[in-house]
């Protein structure tokens, strides 16, 4: 086993991996559901963040408030993975285990359904509250616009546009995740996740836990506001169906990859 120096070859993080995902996939419900309610509001909390830094972005060269707005939404998935929450996405590294033989698919089924359900909540809970907090009238309205136009965005995007940027976007959180069970300190684990993470974001690829929160916030903004943007119940759920199919097959994709390579024999 590494020790808190030395990062452990690619075959034994692999390991690993499919052993947590293994344990996840043995928790009770009950711890499970809290845990996952916290990983909506972490990977919220991260999204709050992104917005900051995109309120006031088009005064910038485009890309500089892109890439801002990824290195800080890191703050998401550095709660999750240290503090210790359930993310639907980076459990999706079950079906390593589904492959193997170690781990049945109807067990692993439920438990990414439960974890679902419980980030989709955590989400819209904090959308309620940073309504109520106010935020979205920061910077005279620059929040509260640079939400109406990334749910806009969202809700408009094509199916294919959807599933190709889903499927791109849980590649990289799921190799954030992978890179992040090779760290031994918070320090390791925060340089495992801060690239991977940031570029998805930066690119505008679609998450289906961050969009729980971004597009009910946004949406929950307009109806406050007033706002002529359309964004719509059925363009949410459209957004979220499409995107978590491709976030599936995204983490399938890493999963698959590393349990021929180093777990199949």
């Amino acid at each position: 086993m590494p020790d808190a120096l030395t990062l452990p070859e690619p075959p034994y993080l692999a390991k690993t991996v499919r052993e947590a995902l293994e344990d996840k996939a043995a928790l009770n419900n009950a711890p499970r559901i809290i845990l996952g309610l916290l990983a909506g509001v972490y990977i919220g909390f991260g999204g709050i963040f992104a917005l900051i830094a995109l309120a006031g972005a088009e005064a910038m060269p485009y890309g500089i408030g892109q890439t801002l707005a990824g290195l800080v939404f890191v703050l998401g998935l550095v709660l999750v993975v240290v503090a210790g929450a359930e993310l639907f996405t980076g459990n999706t590294l079950m079906l390593s285990s589904v492959a193997a033989g170690k781990l049945d698919a109807s067990k692993a089924a439920a438990a990414l359904a439960v974890v679902y359900a419980a980030n989709f909540l955590g989400s819209v809970l904090l959308a309620l509250l940073t309504l109520a907090s106010g935020l979205h009238e920061a910077g005279e309205g620059a929040i509260a616009q640079a939400a109406l136009e990334l749910g806009a965005e969202k809700t408009t995007k094509g199916f294919t546009a959807l599933i190709a940027s889903g499927v791109l976007a849980n590649m990289l959180v799921c190799t954030a995740v992978w890179m992040a069970y090779g760290g031994q300190t918070v320090t390791q684990k925060l340089a495992a996740v801060i690239l991977p993470i940031a570029a998805f974001v930066a690119a505008g690829f679609e998450h289906s836990v961050a969009n729980m929160f971004l597009l009910p916030y946004a949406w929950l903004i307009q109806f406050a506001t007033g706002a002529a943007t359309q964004i719509t119940v059925i363009g949410i759920v459209s957004n979220l169906v499409v995107v978590t199919l491709g976030n599936l097959a995204g983490g399938a994709l890493i999963a698959l990859a590393y349990h021929h390579a180093y777990l199949k024999n």
